[in-house]
């Protein structure tokens, strides 16, 4: 190790702090064909907006969704698809074709030419309102049209195989039905929207899982949602229905049309989502939605670019960029970072955080899977419920890049569920302290799949029948612990989630204690300790004592806690957390393999179940092994030595052996995991990787990647920051990350040197080690 004192710090900061503005323009993506089908669309967003958007047989199309549009079934779907056509067509059979995602601005382009007819569409959402746009430009006078397609035009049962998009209502009793949408012309519009009315998936959950005599206790965010909007253009009317099949989904369209032909078209697709006590208070809301956007127009878009333009001079990562070259798989890692970034971005302000399963920019199933012929709605692992052990992955990575604003979402989310899982366990066990599990519904109730239609009746009705996640309840540490951290990088005021965090901590104190009584006379082990059993590390190692991962959760959360200034904590809450920690147990249990001593995933098991890697978990999240720390040959051990089976070492989905690699310095091996995880997806768009354990674009593939390339290039730890721990000599990196402390850090490192560097604030360069 050498102190960064003793380099040569650059102090030419301009050229560093352009390189996130200079160097992105090489990261566009471009095409110079149109598209074959849906799969090959290109992601466009901002907001909490996302728009799949592709050329196809000499029409434009447009999937639109948005954060938070969850029906009856407590699926996810689009709000439908927009469809552009022109006469004369320079979309079709083009003669020159540009279709380029712009990141720095944050929009799509597409430049068409045929036979002297030029367009130029402009594609992009407001930041700030929700709100799409399609600006079309013309050298001549054009005559558009553009047709709202809605499949949801029937009620339709699911088949048993689709049910997968609504996981509760999976080998339920009763039938998965999709209501319809009301779909209609509006002046000079068309109006599309759906309410959500009659018995829904959290009536459903509550019945399974015996909480009725409790349910009018329950927040219930699927009752009376209402999401749509209205598709309009000035010099724009209606045109007539038209009807079709695209993929294997039959539609219907509402088509407006020119009134008269123009050079330029702009078409503006206003949504609105709300719990309104009828549909007239919805309407209305929307009304004013759309008076605002058309009153303040100019500014919208000005505002939008801006925000772009500065989210993306908060953080940056570029590799080889000096002489970009496509085919070089170390240049694709550095572009799909800044690609993946995007796709994040563009739900930076939704009302729930981005599914790793897909997030807003899933499309027609059957291009994935050609046995999948379900609507564009669908996607594996559900739409309203989530996997916290992948969803956790999607936003780790934000607190180095820097978008601390982009993760209120995803805490939100446990936060506005607390009152539920208090009373699950209040309920079925008669303690305080919020019960979350791994599988888990918006409405914070498992998921009426992983909770089983088919259980004993004697079986604890707290508890998930599923030999995968029982007992799996302590990944919301892992959220805990972004959210204090939050508070250490940029001063983030996180009081109102501490509630929370004291929660998550109090179930596994009562529970385990109230676990334990119902074993012997005794709620502690002789030392005064938790024994926590039946637990799990993981999906892995199953009916677990202690887990390597649950120990070191309950650890590193409780003392974050008492780590923050004291007027987060009332006096009685510090004591609370003091006392607790007494009962957490202590040991970090080892084993022998291959004649290595390694760590165990925990104390004792009875079966491995899944392919995860939890004795490596003291290494990321947690932070307890690593560079710079105790038994960190134990910790290298366990990575070469320390798995039971083999796929523990891949690289798809969530697993996160790259991180592990990183941050243990082993360099090489970072490296070829860091180029399998992020290199181009082998898909048209090239950070659409999957399905993989998952669905495509897999997002929590994207995060954990991400995640893998940080810790290579810097590591934080207490008020050390390590640069290049996880960097072979031959990589070329430039960075600008984020560190604990209101902590920039930008520099460029080649040939194992660090040229220049810049620490701000700039006492904190005596914490940097160079590696």
């Amino acid at each position: 190790m050498k102190i960064i004192s003793s380099l040569i710090i650059c102090l030419f900061s301009f050229g560093i702090a352009k390189a996130s503005q200079k160097g992105l323009d090489n990261y566009n993506i471009v095409w110079n064909s149109p598209s074959a089908n849906s799969l090959e669309s290109m992601p466009c967003g901002g907001g909490d907006i996302g728009m799949n958007v592709w050329v196809e047989d000499g029409d434009l199309l447009i999937y639109i969704s948005r954060s938070g549009t969850f029906d009856e079934l407590n699926s996810f779907p689009k709000l439908g698809r927009i469809r552009i056509t022109m006469s004369p067509n320079p979309l079709e059979n083009p003669d020159h074709f540009h279709q380029e995602l712009k990141l720095k601005e944050g929009y799509v382009e597409i430049k068409a030419r045929k036979n002297g007819t030029e367009t130029t569409i402009n594609i992009w959402a407001d930041v700030f309102n929700p709100v799409s746009h399609i600006d079309v430009t013309s050298n001549v006078p054009t005559k558009l049209y553009a047709t709202y397609e809605g499949w949801r035009f029937k009620e339709r049962v699911l088949s048993k195989p689709e049910t997968e998009v609504c996981r509760t209502y999976m080998n339920a009793p009763v039938k998965a039905v999709v209501k319809c949408d009301t779909v209609k012309f509006d002046g000079t519009g068309v109006l599309f929207y759906h309410r959500n009315a009659g018995e829904s998936a959290f009536d459903l959950a509550i019945k399974q899982q015996k909480l009725e005599p409790i349910k009018d206790k329950f927040w219930n965010p699927i009752n009376k949602l209402t999401f749509g909007g209205r598709l309009f253009a000035p010099n724009m009317i209606p045109a007539g229905n038209t009807q079709g099949k695209y993929a294997s989904t039959d539609y219907k369209g509402w088509q407006l049309c020119s009134i008269n032909p123009s050079r330029k078209h702009n078409i503006k697709v206003v949504m609105h989502t709300a719990y309104a006590e009828s549909i007239d208070e919805w309407l209305q809301e929307l009304s004013e939605t759309e008076k605002k956007i058309i009153a303040n127009e100019k500014s919208i878009r000005k505002a939008t670019l801006k925000w772009w333009n500065d989210f993306w001079d908060r953080s940056y990562i570029f590799i080889d960029n000096d002489i970009p070259d496509p085919k070089n798989e170390k240049w694709q890692v550095g572009r799909n970072y800044q690609v993946f970034r995007y796709q994040l971005a563009c739900n930076a302000y939704g009302s729930y955080p981005t599914k790793f399963n897909g997030g807003l920019f899933t499309t027609d199933p059957e291009y994935i899977n050609k046995s999948f012929n379900y609507s564009p709605d669908f996607r594996k692992w559900g739409g309203g419920s989530f996997t916290a052990q992948n969803q956790r992955l999607v936003y780790w990575p934000m607190l180095k890049s820097g978008d601390f604003d982009m993760m209120k979402s995803q805490f939100d989310f446990y936060n506005n569920m607390l009152n539920n899982a208090e009373l699950r366990s209040m309920h079925y066990w008669g303690h305080q302290g919020a019960c979350f599990t791994e599988q888990i519904e918006n409405f914070g109730l498992p998921v009426g799949f992983e909770y089983s239609w088919k259980r004993p009746e004697d079986f604890d009705p707290g508890v998930q029948y599923n030999a995968w996640i029982e007992y799996q309840w302590d990944t919301v540490l892992e959220f805990c612990m972004m959210i204090i951290d939050t508070y250490f990088y940029n001063g983030t005021n996180i009081s109102k989630y501490l509630p929370l965090i004291e929660s998550c901590l109090k179930f596994y104190d009562e529970h385990y204690q109230y676990l334990s009584l119902k074993r012997t006379p005794k709620a502690l082990d002789a030392q005064g300790k938790l024994v926590l059993y039946p637990s799990t590390a993981l999906e892995t190692y199953k009916m677990a004592t202690n887990p390597i991962t649950t120990v070191t959760a309950l650890k590193c959360v409780s003392q974050a806690m008492l780590d923050l200034p004291k007027e987060y904590l009332t006096k009685d809450q510090r004591e609370y957390i003091e006392s607790f920690r007494k009962r957490i147990p202590d040991d970090i249990y080892y084993r022998v393999q291959n004649g290595k001593k390694t760590f165990s995933p925990a104390k004792s098991w009875e079966r491995i179940n899944n392919t995860e890697f939890p004795q490596l978990y003291t290494v990321f999240p947690w932070g307890i092994h690593g560079i710079g720390k105790e038994e960190l040959d134990i910790a290298r051990n366990t990575w070469y030595y320390g798995n039971d089976v083999p796929q523990q070492k891949g690289i798809i989905s969530w697993q996160q052996n790259a991180i592990f690699c990183a941050k243990l310095g082993l360099k090489k091996e970072a490296a070829e995991l860091t180029i399998q995880k992020m290199k181009d997806s082998g898909r048209r768009f090239p950070t659409w990787w999957g399905p993989g354990y998952d669905w495509t674009p897999d997002h929590n593939w994207g995060g954990s990647g991400m995640i893998g390339l940080q810790e290579m290039i810097m590591q934080c730890d207490g008020n050390n920051i390590y640069i290049g721990a996880g960097l072979p000599d031959d990589w070329n990196v430039k960075f600008k990350l984020c560190a604990p402390q209101n902590t920039i850090v930008e520099g460029h490192i080649a040939k194992g040197k660090v040229i220049d560097l810049i620490v701000t604030p700039e006492y904190r360069k005596k914490d940097v080690i160079f590696m």
